[in-house]
């Protein structure tokens, strides 16, 4: 994968409970089997509470 995008990202997520946490998010993208580079977008997130998907779309393709 070259690029992070919105579909892998919710892949990663698949089965997520929100409010999440960055490590909850983390976790989750973790037993998902994330490549890397998702698993390195994810983690650099702020952490702080995420109420939904979106919330954390934004965060991770602000940080690219």
């Amino acid at each position: 994968m070259s690029d992070t995008n919105p579909i892998e990202l919710q892949k990663a997520l698949k089965g997520a409970h929100y409010p999440a946490s960055k490590d909850d998010l983390v976790s989750c993208a973790k037993d998902n089997h994330a490549d890397r580079q998702m698993m390195d977008k994810i983690s650099h997130i702020p952490g702080k509470s995420y109420e939904n998907p979106a919330e954390v779309e934004k965060a991770v393709f602000k940080s690219q």
